[in-house]
């Protein structure tokens, strides 16, 4: 994949800007993984066996944290999420309602929720309450557009702690719409590989029911208005956009703005292109729409966003180049893959300074593979390691958000499927989110016969950050420091805790999969206990494993986790 990343001319004058705007990059990481990793299924060859007792200590490993000023500090929602308009095309969007959905977003929060994708630009607002029911033959989606307001009015309880509507839906119900969902996939890939879309409209009941998500499960909407409809003389056609902030505003809805997903891509999917003066001009006008209602006169306005650039994305950009194909299946734990991102974002940040200085930079559309991801692969724990070591990285380099594509959604790119059921990358956001805190702190480590030098990955494939440990988590006093490792390799590695974390008590949170698929497993366990929700409105306990201080860490080959280290007192994490 090739991916071109950079900022708009006609954006560089600071006075071009609305003053909430932050400068959004969107790069779809759609790494192309087929990952078959078949070192754990078809492979069988064994494990290497450990070295001879008198070689094993010249791998050990020294390893120590800078605790007196972090180098780095994130947004508070830093893992954030997003929805994918299609959700209203294959009928997802009237589940979001779903007791259980509820209960795993807000196991995230706090976090925003983008609402925004490839379809952003084919979404067009209707102020109807109640659009007419299709009366076509019998079929998934004439039995749920029938009955929905039925089983709606039966099954929709208020929640007592927020008031929000949540529902349980029979699974009749439930079985019908993953038919048609099923359905609507082939058309959906069939509009993605051809780039021809056809237009969605949104109702204000369906932008009810978004907003009752996002709300009821503490998560932030960002709402990206269509800016493809344009007028003969191209200038933005802004009749649907403030059709929808008049509506918003009548219902009080605190939401915030962005304009377009990749405008560089107008052209092979409009035949019209927008240069950068011109976006620039769109932003404006946004800014215009937005001043006289009262509740979004103030409301933050994000981008614009670029991303999967053509040839014509050099109008809008001084960017920066990167080749990101993958063509094995071992690829996938080849550090050469999780590090092409970083010199991508090295560039991009190079041209935001040069531009915009001090704008923060946002990553999102997130995936681990391409087109709606793949089957036993990106919905499996070994996703994991490419996803972890990309939080890490990003937070090192100072992006501000990293938004995931999707939550939940068609395809295999998601948090949660369409059972419902969490999958191993949901299971390690809801760690990052619970451990780990916005400021991120500097590593350093070195082997007993090697020179201490500063940096987060030894020998390549050993990759360790560390952050303060979350605050809002009252299970570790302020001054607590989390790691988080990804081994690799394969064999094991051992870790000593040295200088400010020497004799330190550690809680182990050591994430593998679970069952005999391996690495492709699309459950996991935690600490050797399976992870599963306790019910549709309960979240399992996660247990630490606690380890006696001064130990040695022994990190298993081929798996990820996280350590908290207490009561390091860390000055950097005392305070806010």
């Amino acid at each position: 994949m090739r991916v071109l990343c950079a900022f708009p001319e006609a954006m560089s004058s600071s006075s071009s800007w609305p003053p909430s705007c932050l400068a959004l990059v969107a790069l779809f990481l759609a790494l192309l993984l087929h990952l078959s990793l078949s070192f754990h299924a078809g492979d069988r060859r064994p494990l290497p066996v450990d070295r001879a007792a008198g070689l094993k200590e010249k791998t050990l490993i020294l390893l120590d944290v800078s605790t007196k000023n972090p180098v780095r500090t994130v947004n508070e929602n830093f893992l954030s999420l997003q929805l994918d308009p299609s959700i209203i095309h294959d009928g997802w969007l009237d589940f979001l309602s779903s007791k259980r959905l509820v209960t795993l977003a807000r196991g995230l929060s706090p976090a925003f929720l983008r609402f925004g994708g490839k379809r952003t630009d084919f979404l067009q607002f209707q102020n109807l309450r109640n659009p007419a029911k299709s009366r076509g033959g019998p079929g998934p989606d004439y039995y749920l557009k029938n009955y929905e307001d039925d089983i709606v009015r039966s099954d929709v309880a208020l929640d007592k702690q927020k008031g929000c509507k949540i529902a349980q839906h029979p699974d009749i119900m439930l079985e019908l719409q993953r038919e048609k969902a099923a359905q609507m996939q082939l058309v959906l890939l069939k509009e993605q590989f051809s780039n021809t879309y056809s237009n969605l409209i949104l109702t204000a009941r369906s932008l009810d029911k978004l907003y009752n998500f996002a709300d009821c499960s503490g998560l932030h909407l960002i709402f990206a208005l269509n800016a493809l409809r344009r007028n003969p003389n191209n200038s933005w056609n802004s009749s649907s956009a403030l059709s929808l902030l008049k509506y918003s505003a009548s219902k009080k809805y605190n939401i915030s703005w962005e304009l377009g997903n990749e405008p560089n891509n107008y052209r092979s999917m409009h035949g019209r292109a927008v240069n950068g003066s011109q976006l620039g001009k769109d932003y404006i006008q946004l800014k215009s729409l937005l001043q006289p209602i009262r509740i979004y006169s103030r409301a933050s306005l994000y981008g614009p966003n670029i991303g999967r650039p053509r040839k014509n994305v050099i109008a809008l950009l001084d960017g920066c180049y990167i080749d990101g194909r993958v063509v094995k299946v071992m690829d996938f734990l080849k550090t050469r893959l999780l590090d092409t991102l970083s010199d991508q974002i090295r560039k991009i940040q190079k041209v935001v300074n040069t531009y915009t200085p001090g704008k923060k930079i946002w990553l999102e559309g997130v995936v681990t593979t391409s087109a709606g991801g793949t089957n036993n692969l990106s919905d499996s724990y070994a996703a994991g390691f490419l996803w972890l070591n990309t939080l890490g990285m990003l937070a090192n380099q100072g992006i501000d958000v990293v938004i995931r594509h999707s939550f939940f959604d068609h395809g295999y790119n998601h948090l949660v499927d369409q059972n419902f059921n969490p999958l191993p990358d949901y299971w390690l956001s809801l760690l990052y989110k619970r451990l780990i805190g916005p400021k991120v702190l500097a590593v350093h480590v070195a082997g007993l016969q090697r020179k201490p030098r500063p940096g987060r990955v030894i020998r390549d494939k050993l990759r360790i950050y560390a952050h303060c440990t979350n605050h809002h988590n009252h299970n570790y006093v302020r001054g607590s420091i989390t790691l988080f490792i990804i081994n690799l390799h394969r064999s094991r590695k051992k870790i000593k805790l040295a200088g400010t974390l020497r004799d330190k008590l550690v809680h182990q949170y050591l994430l593998q999969p679970y069952g005999q698929e391996g690495l492709k497993s699309k459950s996991v366990q935690l600490n050797g206990q399976p992870l599963v929700m306790v019910d549709d409105e309960t979240l399992p306990e996660l247990k630490p494993r606690p380890l006696r201080a001064g130990r040695t860490l022994v990190i298993p080959p081929v798996t990820m986790g996280f350590y908290v280290v207490k009561n390091v007192n860390a000055l950097a994490c005392r305070y806010r």
